[in-house]
């Protein structure tokens, strides 16, 4: 919970995957904490959303592949585009990339997701 938190004012820190996986160990631990977390104003329908249909909205998708972008350039531009780190680096965000295109898109908070 709070990795998820410091993200949320850290610039490239996630958020969201923290706090999903906050949501999955209140769920098992406490009950109170995990409505909480489900009802909170900011983040509430992402974890509905994901516990619910397992989908995300589009522009959620969209900013997690402007980040791993970003993150890929800082690496490539840190280490250079050939070096070892910049390359495992770039199959693990490849993969991730992957992964994100393959969640369904939540059209809006409330609806079930789309099929793309």
């Amino acid at each position: 919970m709070a990795l998820g938190v410091i993200g949320a004012f850290l610039p490239l820190m996630p958020t969201t995957v923290f706090l999903l996986v906050a949501a999955w160990a209140f769920a098992k631990s406490s009950p109170r904490l995990h409505q909480w977390l489900r009802e909170h104003p900011r983040y509430g329908h992402l974890i509905r959303a994901w516990e619910e249909h397992h989908a995300m909205p589009r522009r959620a998708k969209r900013i997690a592949w402007a980040t791993l972008a970003v993150s890929y350039l800082f690496t490539a531009t840190l280490l250079g585009p050939f070096s070892w780190g910049a390359i495992i680096g770039g199959i693990c965000i490849a993969g991730v990339a992957i992964y994100i295109a393959h969640i369904p898109v939540l059209e809006n908070k409330t609806s079930a997701p789309a099929l793309e």
